[in-house]
């Protein structure tokens, strides 16, 4: 494929951006999806050409132009097109291009319905951007575009506060995970000369046994810069601590958190650490953070959605929560089933998004799980494709979670250390949780007798064909998509491994094949995995369908529990005691009373005053009266004659 079939794929979003947020009011209206739509859809096409390519073995590293050179620091703008790239690009335009499809159902009529349009456009050309990068500098530029459409995309109703909040909220956490990436960049430049991928990860034996000294502390150079990195991951993949404005996310459209919160962005700090594996596998130390912030996150998000009502939050904690398990794999050396469970995601949690907005649609904007029930006869393209997408991420035999899923956990346990039987052991807990979880929505929206109101059960209905083929084409991603990595125990070949492992270091030996004993370790892991996930469909059915008045004279019997569930461990009020209100008072009491008001403005307005009152004083000079003018003429003339007498006059 030429080079500029390429640089297509993420200059036709943009171009269809530029139109809309310029035209799209005037000109284009509830049209503006065409364009949009019309563009994803080719970046689409030339992805899977992409794709196919580099099945073949082919690379494309192609810089376009230079675009900082300053002394040491050059940087040229240009592509890196491998296996995982190929990947990342057929996630993003896929799932982009159903987004784009089901946004025209669920946004018809939306006041800003082109500005919407816009802002995907816009976000679809910064992730294409982020994943085509060959260096860290593009890498960066296109990981804080992201961040800003998200803050456009959450934001997207604005006039509402607890929209706009969010917003911010998800700006400023993200600040904080990229400070720490913004210095692991600066870092590897200080030490490479280079932020160009190739040229790094071939001079790593330059920093392999360096060090550096860190509040007295000598510390592995490889363990901070990967560290560092990490910092970026932790936050656009919202875990632990960063991990609280994922789920206030879900205030913007419902195919906002599809695109942005299930499929891509998250996903991007699992996309960061895949392609710096050579880094991060230098530094036993950095890898071993990596496997424990994700099998924490994991646990600590699952818990959390076990109370939830909110049906877009419990789909959003259960995103926290997989993600957790893509760093597992990352943190364990195991990076090609990280990606692999990052590529079956994609599609059934993105289905989960998208069934929880057409539910939504049919209930009027409805999100409380406990106030539905019964809507499996009204609604049953959005049942039948949500239970699909739920024994996907359960893990059920046969669907695409369960592979991508399984092989998460069958290499933690064989990595052969502590911390790898530790996360095994959490990922397994973990996954008895999500299915729990997960069909515990199923049952509360879609079976039972319906709790709603009278009005809202008059308007029930199914949604129209504009958001169900998404559903429908997602549903069967779920099923499919993973028999790419189908395990050798079970008769394939794990054909995703094979094809990432043409990218450098990203399969390394902790995915080797393993022996006999190997294979019937691996079937037992396997085993408990299915078993897990049985037991939380089981559970949850017990629960929710055979005794359903059980669940909350279980949450009154261990009250404190359920409220440390329910209110999030409180997480967001310890943010809002230890850094918003000493933030909010230091704004209020030193930014604003003190720097603004003494300082600025006694500048501002001071110098003013000084000007006045020098001028009201030094008028009283001009007096108009000769007699005065003579007076201070003879003084004058007076000092003059004393300073020469006394020998300090200019003649001297």
């Amino acid at each position: 494929m030429d080079i500029k079939c390429y640089i297509l794929i993420p200059v036709l979003p943009l171009a269809a951006f530029v139109l809309n947020i310029l035209f799209g009011k005037s000109i284009f209206k509830n049209r503006a999806h065409f364009i949009a739509t019309a563009a994803v859809a080719v970046s689409l096409f030339l992805s899977i050409r992409a794709f196919i390519e580099a099945s073949s073995g082919a690379v494309i590293n192609h810089d376009l132009y230079t675009w900082i050179e300053s002394g040491k620091f050059k940087v040229s703008f240009g592509f890196l097109v491998d296996q995982l790239t190929a990947i990342m690009l057929i996630v993003v335009t896929s799932v982009s291009f159903l987004v784009h499809i089901y946004s025209v159902g669920y946004m018809h009529g939306e006041d800003g319905y082109p500005r919407f349009f816009s802002f995907l456009s816009l976000f679809t050309f910064s992730m294409l951007m982020l994943v085509m990068s060959n260096n860290f500098l593009q890498l960066y530029f296109g990981w804080e575009a992201v961040g800003l459409c998200s803050y456009f995309l959450i934001g997207f109703w604005y006039e509402k506060k607890s929209a706009a909040d969010a917003a911010k909220k998800a700006f400023i956490v993200n600040r904080f995970g990229d400070f720490g990436f913004g210095l692991g960049v600066i870092l590897i430049f200080l030490n490479f000369g280079t932020l160009h991928y190739a040229e790094v990860f071939k001079d790593l034996s330059v920093i392999a046994t360096q060090t550096v000294m860190i509040c007295g502390n000598e510390v592995s150079l490889p363990t901070v810069i990967a560290l560092l990195l990490f910092c970026g991951a932790v936050g656009k993949s919202a875990q632990l601590p960063l991990h609280v404005w994922l789920p206030d996310a879900m205030e913007g459209p419902t195919p906002v958190s599809a695109l942005i919160h299930a499929a891509t962005m998250v996903t991007a700090g699992v996309f960061l650490v895949a392609r710096a594996n050579p880094i991060f596998t230098l530094s036993p130390t950095a890898m071993a953070v990596v496997a424990l912030t994700g099998s924490f996150t994991s646990v600590f998000a699952a818990t959390i959605a076990l109370v939830q009502n909110d049906i877009k939050r419990v789909v959003a904690y259960s995103t926290v929560s997989q993600l957790g398990y893509m760093f597992v794999a990352c943190g364990v050396g195991a990076f090609s089933a990280g990606v692999f469970h990052l590529y079956t995601h994609a599609f059934f949690k993105a289905c989960l998004f998208l069934c929880a907005g057409s539910v939504m649609h049919a209930m009027g904007g409805e999100l409380d799980v406990q106030k539905m029930g019964g809507l499996k006869k009204y609604m049953p393209v959005t049942y039948w494709t949500m239970l699909i997408a739920s024994f996907s991420i359960a893990g059920v035999p046969g669907l695409s979670g369960f592979f991508s899923k399984d092989e998460i956990l069958w290499k933690a346990l064989s990595a052969g250390s502590s911390v790898g039987k530790f996360v095994w052991f959490v990922g397994v807990l973990t996954a008895l949780l999500t299915a729990f979880y997960s069909f515990r929505v199923v049952f509360l929206a879609f079976h039972g007798t319906f709790r709603g109101t009278d009005e809202q059960k008059h308007h029930l209905h199914e949604s129209p064909s504009s958001m169900t083929i998404p559903l429908v084409v997602l549903s069967v991603g779920a099923i499919v998509a993973g028999y790419a990595g189908v395990p050798h125990i079970l008769g394939g070949h794990d054909w995703i491994a094979g094809f990432l492992g043409k990218v450098h270091g990203l399969v390394t030996e902790a995915e080797a094949v393993h022996g006999e004993g190997g294979s019937q370790m691996e079937l037992h892991a396997m085993i408990i995995s299915i078993v897990a996930a049985i037991a939380g469909i089981s559970a949850a059915a017990f629960f929710y369908l055979k005794r359903p008045e059980l669940p909350k004279k279980i949450a009154s019997t261990f009250l404190p529990i359920y409220n440390l569930l329910f209110n999030k461990y409180y997480v967001d009020e310890l943010y809002g005691f230890l850094i918003v209100k000493p933030c909010n008072w230091a704004s209020e009491n030193i930014l604003n009373k003190v720097t603004d008001k003494i300082f600025i403005e006694g500048i501002v307005n001071g110098v003013p005053a000084l000007v006045e009152w020098s001028g009201q004083k030094l008028r009283k000079i001009q007096t108009g009266v000769v007699l005065h003018y003579s007076l201070v003429m003879a003084v004058g003339v007076f000092l003059l004659a004393v300073l020469v007498i006394m020998g300090l006059g200019p003649g001297k």
